[in-house]
């Protein structure tokens, strides 16, 4: 008798410093093979894209976090569009699709939400709200938060996450989107940091020092809790 084949999910990184992070490190504790497809390997070079992979011949689809925007489009027209196809198809023929931050962006803007400039950017520690007559199924946190574009999340999705400046948490048949990083470790946070400006950082009240001491006391805990994360995903959503 022939050994049962694992699934397959496709990590898509659009920057090398944009992982899966423990998103990845949980799904391979759940048995999932992992490939990680990296959109762009210069962030200087937005535009040059490696092309994608066919989402539909994977199990699981997870959509990282970027530096990019979907309101200045100019900056990645050669693969944006391409990408919104492919999360699109793969959720109308049943594959399902996380989307993290810009990936949580993408799959709104995918099925008929949108993208719009938060008011306020959210960068560093924050707690999550249950919806009125909904609940929170991921907890409050606090979650990483690094993101000046925020998402109306597409019709008929449920929302259930949401923080006074942007709605965090939404699902959709089997398609879920998160405005925030529950992938986040400390080597993450410092790939973060290793293509950011000092200035960049104090415009926003934040220092790297600040933020590196901050997943530093985080990490145990949120590793936890985005393990958590996946769990949910995986047994109520996805599967």
């Amino acid at each position: 008798m022939s050994e049962p084949q694992s699934k397959i999910a496709l990590v898509v990184a659009h920057e090398p410093d944009g992982p899966g992070g423990q998103v990845a490190v949980r799904l391979k504790q759940r048995g999932f093979e992992v490939d990680t497809h990296v959109v762009t390997a210069n962030s200087d070079e937005s535009n040059i894209a490696q092309p994608f992979p066919d989402f539909t011949n994977f199990d699981l689809v997870a959509v990282m976090g970027s530096v990019r925007s979907l309101t200045e489009k100019e900056e990645i027209n050669t693969w944006v569009y391409d990408e919104l196809d492919q999360i699109r198809n793969a959720h109308n023929q049943g594959v399902p699709v996380l989307g993290i931050c810009f990936g949580g962006q993408l799959i709104a803007e995918a099925l008929g939400g949108s993208v719009e400039r938060a008011p306020e950017t959210e960068l560093g520690w924050y707690e999550i709200d249950a919806v009125d007559g909904q609940v929170n199924p991921v907890g409050p946190g606090p979650w990483m938060q690094w993101h000046h574009d925020r998402f109306h999340p597409p019709p008929n999705a449920t929302v259930l996450a949401t923080t006074p400046r942007a709605t965090q948490l939404f699902v959709i048949g089997r398609t879920v989107g998160a405005q925030f990083h529950p992938e986040v470790d400390v080597a993450h946070i410092e790939g973060w940091l290793s293509v950011v400006e000092d200035d960049y950082l104090a415009t926003y009240g934040q220092n790297r020092t600040d933020l590196l001491a901050d997943i530093r006391s985080h990490d145990a805990r949120n590793t936890k809790q985005c393990h958590q994360f996946v769990d949910w995903f995986l047994d109520e959503i996805a599967f």
